[in-house]
Formats: C-alpha cells, sequence, structure tokens
C-alpha cells in the first residue's frame, strides 16, 4: 500500500504570558497547506480567577484570521469597529485585506472564575486579486455551520464544500476546514478532490491508513483516498485546498509582495491602522526580529 503521510510536522512550543500555544506554521521551507499558511493551537489552559486572555491591539494585512473554540470563550474587537463574542462550534472570520487591527480578551464575566480557554486559531492567504479588499468581520455560530456522519463519525463542515454539504463562511478560493469527532475504534475517509490536504490530531493519536500520527503533529497527506482510525475517544482536524502560490510573511503580515509588508510595518510604527473599537490597551511594538520571517526567496 502507498504511503499516505508525506510528512509531519511537529509543533513548537510558545508561551504568551503564560498562555501556551503549539505552532504548526508557519514553516521555513513550507509555503502552506493550500491557502492556509498558520496554524496555532491555544491551550487547553486553566485560568485563575482574575486572570484570562489578553492579546493587545496588533496588526494583520493581505489574509483573514479564522478562530474556532473547543472551550471558554473570547471576545474580538477591531478597528472597524467589530465586537464580537466567540465561543465553542462557532467560527469568526476577520478579513484583513488591506489592513486591519484586533484584540483578543477573555471577557470580564469569565475572570470572575476560574475558567480554561482552548482551540484553534489559523490564518489563509488571500488571493492576489483580493489582497487589498476592504476589511470585514463576519460571525458564523455554531447553528450555521453544516454538520453530518461518515461511518458513524461525527463531523462538522467548518469552512468550504464536502460530504455533499457547504459552509456558509466566506471563501475566496478552494479552502477546506473541517473538524470529525472519533470515538474508540471507529474510522472514517478524508475528504476527497482536495488540492493538497492535512490531518492535525487534536487529542489523542490516530492512525493514517497504518500510519500513526502522534497528537498535536500535522500530517500531510498524498494524493489517493485514505481513512483515519481512532483508538479512542479524540478529534481530528482537517485544512487543506488550492496553494495560493508564493507568500512572504513577517511578524503578523502576510503578502504576494515583500514592500507591501514593509508598508504594513511603516503603518503600523505610525499609527495609521486605527484604534481598536473600546479596547484601551497598549498596542503590540512592532518586534525588532521575528522568528517565524519567511521573508527570503
Amino acid at each position: 500500500m502507498a504511503e499516505a503521510i508525506r510528512y509531519i510536522i511537529e509543533p513548537r512550543r510558545i508561551q504568551f504570558d503564560g498562555f501556551p500555544v503549539a505552532r504548526l506554521l508557519p514553516r521555513i521551507g513550507l509555503i502552506g497547506v493550500g491557502p492556509w499558511l498558520f496554524f496555532d493551537h491555544m491551550g487547553p489552559h486553566d485560568f485563575e480567577a482574575g486572570q484570562g486572555l489578553d492579546v493587545p491591539p496588533h496588526p494583520h494585512i493581505n489574509l483573514a484570521t479564522v478562530t474556532y473554540l473547543f472551550e471558554g470563550e473570547i471576545i474580538h474587537k477591531d478597528s472597524i469597529g467589530s465586537v464580537q463574542s466567540i465561543t465553542p462550534g462557532a467560527i469568526n472570520l476577520m478579513i484583513a485585506g488591506a489592513g486591519i487591527a484586533h484584540s483578543e480578551r477573555g471577557p470580564d464575566a469569565l475572570r470572575q472564575y476560574s475558567h480554561s480557554v482552548h482551540g484553534l486559531q489559523l490564518w489563509h492567504g488571500l488571493p492576489e486579486e483580493h489582497e487589498e479588499a476592504a476589511a470585514s468581520f463576519h460571525h458564523y455560530p455554531v447553528e450555521d455551520l453544516p454538520v453530518t456522519t461518515l461511518n458513524g463519525v461525527h463531523i462538522r463542515l467548518l469552512i468550504g464544500e464536502a460530504f455533499g454539504l457547504k459552509s456558509p463562511v466566506r471563501t475566496f478560493t478552494q479552502t477546506l476546514y473541517a473538524e470529525y469527532h472519533l470515538s474508540a475504534g471507529q474510522s472514517a475517509a478524508v475528504p476527497e478532490d482536495v488540492e493538497e490536504l492535512a490531518v492535525y490530531a487534536v487529542d489523542s493519536k490516530l492512525k493514517v491508513d497504518d500510519e500513526i500520527l502522534a497528537p498535536r503533529r500535522l500530517a500531510l497527506l498524498t494524493a489517493g483516498n485514505h481513512q483515519i482510525h481512532a483508538e479512542k475517544h479524540t478529534r481530528a482536524v482537517f485544512i487543506g485546498g488550492k496553494s495560493l502560490g508564493k507568500r512572504y510573511m513577517w511578524w503578523n503580515f502576510v503578502s504576494s509582495r515583500k514592500e507591501r509588508i514593509q508598508k504594513a510595518m511603516d503603518d503600523w510604527k505610525q499609527g495609521h491602522f486605527g484604534a481598536v473599537y473600546d479596547d484601551n490597551g497598549i498596542p503590540a511594538p512592532l518586534p525588532e526580529s521575528d522568528s517565524y520571517s519567511l521573508m527570503s526567496d
């Protein structure tokens, strides 16, 4: 049998003021998986009473952020006036386009108690003809996202088209994002007809055909019909779609053009992104260097 896994991406462990993140993308030498260029697994992390997630105002260009929670709650605020709570099972889509700033914080009500935050944040690039679109924000509640079962496995289609379903989440090119819930002993086929495809083991190890994928690992799959299998209850996330081609990345900026990223850096330093609505926190400073810069040719 042909190999199902092209290669496996190990996470980098990062701490944001004590909040743990496993970062799978970006990677030097890898443009992304379809349009997906950034993949953070946030938490799970237990906050004590009086504490909460605090990501201060920061900028983005030429990309869209997708936030999806398994547990907890986050308040999104941005420079175009959006204020939105996200809770488990919903999607927050922020299209940065020509430029936007936003913050992500735990709500005041939740800070009164000990609580946990656990979820994923991904970024996908925008096709060149949409990179400078007007910034916008879209929220999709849990009940709007289609679900199905495949061989008894519960599947939620977050973005794209698969399994005869179509998600309402806005897309600009072929883009797939799906969540599988597998009970012990269950198997299911992977999505079909996706140009580039990867699977992420959220909680426990998976088998992809006969190959083992450890938890918190992202596996790029070969073309063909494959199956995943769980030995115990777990979640699996599939991402993929059509590759955008060459992209540059520095800090929170993604673009097909190096000079556009330099302009965004200058604009942030000069305060041209605008203030985040109803957030008086100190904006994140432009870093002097970036550990995951993909600015080289």
